[in-house]
């Protein structure tokens, strides 16, 4: 890697760092940006506690970090996963919702809070995910059926699927209305009950996933130019798009499955990153991480403190950053081709 590139990313980790610390500085009770600081370090032993009140600590330790942490890496996934579902499938207008990832993992999220299986120790996340991966399961059998099996076809077939899931999830709030509003707001993102527990599950499969994906960005990027093209320089094509679209689909469920359906991070991200420093398949993936996690720690901050004594889902937030800019991108990305 390139010594700018090295300090670009030591950039990013020390905005990220600043980030963590003032995030956690803000809430309901605002606490000084030292005070954060000296809690931080205490964790590894640089600093003690003894003069900051308990209360303080654990609005810090068990309530702001937890999802502080649970935001950037689900920031990152959904931004890594947008670029990656593009890349594949060539399209601008992918993201990781586009195959219906996210409504199958609201499907079993409903179904988890009709049942009651919200008081048992895997509360949601474990029906959401297993409904996800079904949904994706799902996708891929039609499409390998279908006459004409292509990466257009399962396209298609994510967003037919992702309609009918929408449909199934619109009758079952009808028919259990006393479950309707955490029904919606879990579809819409929410971090307020995030553990560490859950970030302790998640990290090895983040893990896991984005190590796979950037040992086959060379592969994606190759793919770029055409399966035909990238066939003859040795690409395993078929191979490289399925377990690629089952490892980021697996990272999206699982995300999902712990915060609820949150859209936008992963359509725009990549557009913003690709505008700044290419195409590229290893930038593109490595700066989505960074500019997803702060994305997405921005929108979760501004959700828990933009109204005072209540919450918004992160979702909403997303939507009214994301909608806006990238209607922004397609009116300057259209004007910019017909002025060339």
């Amino acid at each position: 890697m390139k010594k700018n590139s090295l300090i670009l990313i030591a950039f990013f980790i020390i905005i990220l760092l600043l980030s963590i610390i003032v995030s956690a500085n803000i809430g309901v009770v605002d606490i000084p940006f030292k005070t954060v600081l000296q809690i931080l370090l205490s964790k590894t032993g640089l600093t003690s506690t003894i003069d900051i009140p308990q209360n303080i600590i654990l609005t810090i330790t068990k309530l702001r970090l937890p999802r502080i942490f649970m935001s950037l890496l689900c920031g990152a996934s959904l931004a890594l996963c947008g670029a990656v579902f593009q890349s594949i499938f060539r399209n601008p207008i992918c993201d990781p919702y586009v195959l219906g990832i996210s409504s199958g993992a609201s499907l079993g999220a409903s179904i988890a809070f009709i049942l009651g299986l919200q008081t048992f120790f895997f509360g949601v996340t474990l029906p959401a995910l297993i409904t996800a991966l079904a949904t994706l399961g799902i996708i891929l059998g039609i499409s390998k059926f279908s006459k004409q099996y292509s990466i257009q076809t399962i396209l298609l077939t994510g967003i037919a699927i992702n309609f009918l899931i929408s449909a199934v999830i619109t009758l079952l709030i009808v028919l259990n209305q006393q479950e309707m509003h955490k029904i919606i707001f879990w579809t819409m993102g929410s971090f307020s009950t995030v553990s560490y527990h859950e970030i302790l599950l998640f990290i090895p499969v983040f893990c896991v996933t984005v190590l796979f994906l950037f040992y086959y960005s060379k592969d994606l990027n190759i793919m770029q130019l055409g399966n035909d093209v990238a066939r003859t320089l040795g690409v395993h094509t078929v191979r490289v798009t399925m377990l690629s679209l089952f490892f980021s689909s697996l990272l999206v469920a699982a995300a999902v499955s712990i915060c609820g359906a949150i859209g936008f991070i992963g359509l725009i991200t990549p557009h913003i990153v690709r505008r700044l420093w290419g195409n590229k398949t290893i930038s593109l993936f490595t700066y989505s991480l960074f500019f997803g996690a702060f994305f997405m720690l921005i929108a979760d901050t501004l959700a828990r403190t933009i109204a005072p004594n209540s919450e918004l889902p992160v979702g909403s937030i997303t939507a009214l950053i994301g909608a806006p800019f990238f209607i922004y991108l397609l009116i300057h990305g259209k004007s910019r081709k017909l002025n060339q």
